[in-house]
């Protein structure tokens, strides 16, 4: 028995221009097997271009008789490219030449009518398919002939073998009929290369017709089935299926094999590979289908057939563009019979094609989406169809929201896997995306959700990342590259990759901006040498700017990270929320403010279902926050917390021993860069108190800065003048501090700068002398150690303890933020 047939379809994209033909040709003799059928379209842009004589011909335009010539000249152009045998040439030009009358004959006829019939229409159209067949044809025996191979080359007319008869829904194949011509005219081909144009057929009456758009891939599936071959290969300018847009989703990637329902789901909700009805004779015969790429032939493509890899429950997402979404809502709906007959009847009638349908249980609503050009049309013709329901107020009203698209997820492995759909909506959720209808079939191979089309690409991206199809972005957004940011920036540059290939996350930082200037980058700034690009490449700061392009509607997350101490910058938090945007601050301004603004600051998070991240903002990279939350949460009592929250000023009081005055060592402190540049930030005890009220608020304490007793350790005379001078005074009061070690000493006891809260609220923060046996007298020099006794650790306190200040361990913290902020948004690992 003789092998089977190869069907090879070639779209026009392949066909282009002579070194397209050259390609496929060269393409098609590297195959293996000596039974090859090759079905190609027209020429790239070949039946737009008699399409566009059609319009012209009908507005009886004087400028066909250019357009005719542009035609001729191209195609002979790629004649004389291409063969080179003068007779064979010739026979080209002749066919093409009586065709040409024959188009010529046909727009005059349609001129002086000024419309043109289906028939006149189909017929200009189907000559781009012959010239560019019978071109291929003479180019493939060409090629056989100067390589002396024995194997044949036959041009077959598509209308002698496809017998087609149009009903509603498109044209029906006469398989028996064509079954029989198939057999008639491959009754003598055994073997060799077969060219049939795609596109066109003959009708049951014998006229000539076409197969409508997308109608070569309809072609090559029909001929495939007729001879039952052994696979079907659409060569195109993809490598395959893809498993998202890679215009809007440049991560997507092939989908190495889908099963029929797979691929008709993808390629009717926007997947343009391959149109659904081009794949029912296949699938009927069950032969596989191959998407290959023309350009690149060596990639694996797409396989279509009835099983496939069962690797990921989803294989792709896709969306339709352009949709309104009309809903029809009214209490008089509510068990009635046939209200969704109605409705749907009269759209059927005005021929307005409905792609989801959604309705509560409630039978309350109904609503669906149509094709955005049809939205005006089909809200006249509901609300006529219903016109008395509207005028007794039994249907109180019919609405039409506009610019809407539909995104779907497809994939076989979907079927009685739980989570897929909380998974699907959580993602978009997270994303800031608000979905506005829902529909799934019960084959739950596809959940479709209808939103808002300015956010569609996001969605698109976010839902891609959802599925590890491919990796979750965030844009990352950095105001404040100094200490704690710029050291953020070099812990983040060599974990990119990492983060990337081991846990699909990808940070892109995408903007980097100072108090004055800042850097933006379309895709993402090197981290590498980021300093020199914010010198070279810098702009003047416009925040409002800098935070429309962080939160990019193409980028399904985006978070702004404040590194800085402003209480300006943390003004801005509410508003980045009412964008949809996750904050991630070592800022303590939001969290620790009036109590008004920290309550409108929860607010805002909430209401917009955001991410406010502040780790770092007390203890630095320690888990202080982590470990009150998790306390609190898991309903433990909490009675007290105390501890050392200032690195400085555990490192100054680790470091006073006596032998120094104290004011040198605050000095050294400045110098080596423990201390803020101006030391009273830090010896004023605000700081300390800042995160003993934002410890306060975790636990649901409404204290304000002004209810904690703090004690100021800077002197009441040098509170208001320069830095400078407070330096030059501070020995002056050197005497009080000794004096204090001293009494401390002689009791055995050590100075520490403490802060304590307990649950009634009562707080303060002050220098105490601390036994030499407690736990807070045995710390490294900028540690800082948090004690918290509650009802579960009451003998013996939880601590937490470690270096507490540092840009190295605040950066750390602010980065573990980041990482917790892509778990939350779906990331894995």
């Amino acid at each position: 028995m003789k092998n089977k047939w190869h069907v090879h379809k070639f779209g026009g994209s392949s066909l282009s221009d002579a070194e397209c033909f050259l390609r496929v040709t060269n393409l098609l003799h590297s195959q293996d097997g000596d039974r090859q059928i090759v079905v190609a379209s027209a020429m790239g842009g070949m039946t737009n271009a008699l399409e566009a004589l059609v319009d012209s011909a009908e507005k009886n335009d004087k400028s066909i008789t250019k357009e005719v010539g542009l035609i001729r000249d191209r195609y002979i152009a790629a004649v004389a490219q291409l063969i080179k045998q003068p007779e064979k040439k010739q026979s080209l030009l002749d066919l093409f030449q009586t065709d040409l009358t024959d188009l010529q004959d046909i727009l005059n006829a349609v001129s002086l009518v000024g419309n043109a019939a289906k028939r006149s229409h189909d017929i200009i159209l189907s000559f781009g398919e012959l010239w560019s067949t019978r071109l291929l044809s003479s180019l493939l025996e060409q090629m056989i002939m100067k390589d002396d191979l024995n194997r044949s080359v036959r041009w077959i007319d598509a209308r002698e073998l496809i017998v087609v008869k149009h009903g509603e829904l498109g044209p029906n194949i006469l398989w028996d009929e064509s079954s029989k011509r198939f057999s008639s005219f491959f009754k003598e081909i055994s073997d060799g290369f077969v060219v049939i144009p795609g596109f066109i057929a003959s009708d049951d009456q014998g006229l000539h017709t076409t197969l409508g758009r997308n109608g070569s891939d309809f072609s090559a599936s029909i001929i495939g089935a007729l001879v039952d071959s052994e696979d079907v290969t659409i060569w195109t300018d993809v490598s395959g299926v893809m498993s998202a847009d890679p215009y809007r989703v440049p991560e997507a990637a092939v989908i190495g094999s889908l099963t029929y329902s797979e691929a008709m789901e993808l390629a009717y909700f926007g997947a343009k590979v391959i149109h659904p009805q081009t794949m029912s004779p296949a699938v009927m015969n069950n032969i596989p289908i191959y998407i290959k790429n023309t350009f690149q032939p060596t990639d694996l493509g797409s396989k279509i057939s009835e099983f496939s890899n069962p690797d990921r429950s989803i294989k792709g997402i896709t969306t339709v563009e352009d949709v309104a979404l009309i809903n029809v809502e009214g209490a008089g709906m509510i068990g009635v019979p046939g209200t969704a007959d109605r409705l749907f009847g009269a759209l059927r009638d005005a021929g307005i094609s409905v792609i989801l349908i959604s309705q509560a249980s409630s039978e309350h609503s109904i609503c669906f989406a149509v094709p955005g050009f049809m939205a005006s049309k089909a809200d006249s013709i509901v609300k006529k169809a219903f016109n008395i329901e509207l005028k007794q107020n039994q249907i109180q009203k019919v609405e039409v929201r506009p610019e809407c698209s539909i995104i779907a997820v497809v994939g076989d492995g979907m079927a009685g896997m739980p989570g897929i759909a909380s998974r699907f909506f959580s993602t978009l959720a997270n994303a800031g995306i608000n979905v506005r209808a829902i529909a799934q079939g019960s084959s739950e191979r596809n959940i479709s959700a209808v939103i808002d089309s300015n956010v569609a690409t996001r969605a698109l991206r976010a839902a891609h990342a959802g599925f590890y199809l491919s990796t979750e972005t965030i844009s990352v957004g950095l105001i404040g590259p100094g200490n704690v940011g710029a050291t953020l920036l070099e812990q983040m540059a060599p974990q990119t990759s990492n983060l990337k290939a081991n846990f699909n996350l990808d940070f892109r930082v995408r903007g980097i901006a100072t108090s004055t200037k800042m850097l933006l980058a379309e895709r993402y700034i090197d981290l590498n040498s980021w300093q020199s690009l914010l010198e070279s490449d810098w702009q003047e700061l416009d925040m409002d700017l800098f935070v429309r392009h962080i939160n990019a509607d193409h980028l399904p997350h985006a978070v702004l990270v404040d590194c800085t101490a402003s209480d300006e910058v943390s003004r801005n938090y509410i508003d980045w929320f009412d964008q949809g945007i996750h904050v991630v601050t070592a800022n303590k301004k939001a969290q620790s403010g009036s109590l008004d603004y920290y309550d409108a600051v929860k607010h805002g998070r909430k209401a917009n279902n955001s991410h406010f991240l502040y780790e770092s903002s007390v203890g630095a990279g320690l888990p202080i926050i982590q470990t009150l939350r998790d306390l609190n949460e898991t309903g433990d009592e909490i009675i007290s917390i105390e501890g050392i929250f200032s690195g400085t000023l555990a490192y100054l009081f680790n470091v006073f021993d006596g032998s120094k005055p104290f004011s040198t060592i605050v000095k050294d402190a400045r110098d080596a860069g423990y201390t803020e540049p101006d030391p009273r930030d830090d010896l004023s005890g605000v700081d300390v108190a800042r995160k003993l009220i934002i410890l306060a608020r975790e636990l649901g304490l409404r204290l304000e800065l002004s209810d904690i007793h703090v004690e100021n350790l800077v002197p009441d005379e040098l509170r208001d003048v320069s830095i400078q001078e407070f330096l030059d005074a501070l020995p002056n009061f050197d005497f009080e501090m000794s004096e204090r070690y001293q009494k401390a000493r002689d009791q055995s006891c050590v100075l520490r700068y403490t802060g304590s809260l307990d649950k009634k609220g009562r707080a303060q923060v002050k220098l105490q002398s601390l036994p030499a046996d407690h736990s807070f007298a045995h710390i490294n020099l900028t540690d800082n150690i948090v004690r918290f006794a509650t009802g579960r650790y009451s003998d013996n306190p939880l601590v937490v303890q470690g270096p507490g200040a540092g840009p190295g361990v605040t950066a750390a913290g602010v980065f573990s933020d980041l990482l917790r902020l892509a778990r939350y948004l779906g990331a894995r690992g």
